[in-house]
């Protein structure tokens, strides 16, 4: 009586309606999660799949092309195709799986024309580590293991025969703190990386810009040896803010990609030309996948 007097009840319902509201609402909000979760799920098995069933057309256009070969009595690779982070992933984990009671298995950085052991060891198929080159090669004295990698950070060439595979992650995927830049001659985009306890990397900084830099020579105006003159300048003052960008990078190894011609100008642990296109970020993003990928040959 005194609440309906004082006007709480009428309160009292409003503030029992608007919890019933609010558990719906979170309710809803805790669906709507699980659901965005469960999206994201299938995306990852979505990409998984694609990346498997990459691999697979490679494979299996490989093995059209060694059939192929064959024929002609040439030797081919048993296999070729490119191992993205999930796939390197695999890759390490059963290297570092191999094992050999004596000095049995043969790994070896051949950066161009294989030298003497290596092509003792893979006999009639050391033209196809040659072939490969630049490449890590792995094989055991029996040839069940058989292979080549092309590493994105590649080791002083080395040639040695063990009771395990020598490999280092750092070779492969990305490890620790780095930096990797991508250059053109009109563009120009650096981030730097921190890769998790599993190994994945995250950009935690970005620095990205355009230069104006003449494309090509037009009739009337310059002449050509003045235009030439004056794009190389340009060129010249780019590379300049290219360098000072990537110098204020804190990080422990530093890789440069892009235009081939272009990568002598940086002092890097490592260099491979890239064909990124696109706005800075676009450039990065395309860049870093493609320097990551690491080439896989069955020999």
């Amino acid at each position: 009586m005194l609440d309906e007097l004082l006007g709480r009840a009428e309160l009292k319902a409003r503030i029992e309606d608007l919890e019933d509201e609010k558990e719906s609402l979170r309710a809803q909000l805790d669906a709507e999660g699980e659901r965005r979760r469960e999206a994201v799920r299938k995306r990852q098995d979505a990409e998984e799949r694609v990346n498997e069933l990459e691999d697979r057309v490679t494979e299996l256009r490989d093995r059209v092309d060694r059939l192929s070969g064959d024929a002609d009595g040439e030797a081919d690779f048993r296999g070729r195709r490119d191992l993205r982070a999930d796939g390197v992933e695999r890759v390490l984990a059963l290297l570092a799986s191999v094992e050999s009671a004596e000095e049995g298995v043969l790994t070896a950085y051949v950066p161009d024309d294989p030298p003497e052991a290596v092509r003792a060891a893979f006999g009639d198929r050391a033209p196809l580590v040659e072939r490969a080159a630049p490449c890590l090669v792995v094989r055991d004295r029996d040839g069940l293991l058989s292979a080549a990698l092309r590493p994105p950070n590649p080791p002083e060439a080395f040639c040695k025969w063990g009771e395990a595979v020598r490999v280092e992650r750092e070779w492969l995927a990305p490890t620790g703190r780095y930096a990797l830049a991508v250059v053109r001659a009109d563009l120009f985009a650096v981030g730097a990386y921190e890769t998790d306890a599993d190994g994945r990397p995250e950009r935690v900084a970005f620095e990205g810009f355009t230069s104006d830099v003449k494309g090509k020579h037009s009739k009337g105006g310059f002449s050509q040896d003045r235009f030439e003159r004056r794009r190389d300048s340009q060129i010249r003052e780019h590379l300049d803010d290219c360098q000072d960008a990537l110098a204020e990078v804190d990080a422990e190894h530093t890789f440069v990609v892009g235009e081939e011609t272009l990568l002598d100008e940086f002092d890097a642990d490592a260099t491979a030309a890239v064909d990124a296109t696109g706005d800075p970020e676009d450039a990065l993003a395309h860049a870093h996948e493609d320097f990551w990928t690491v080439p896989l040959s069955l020999l």
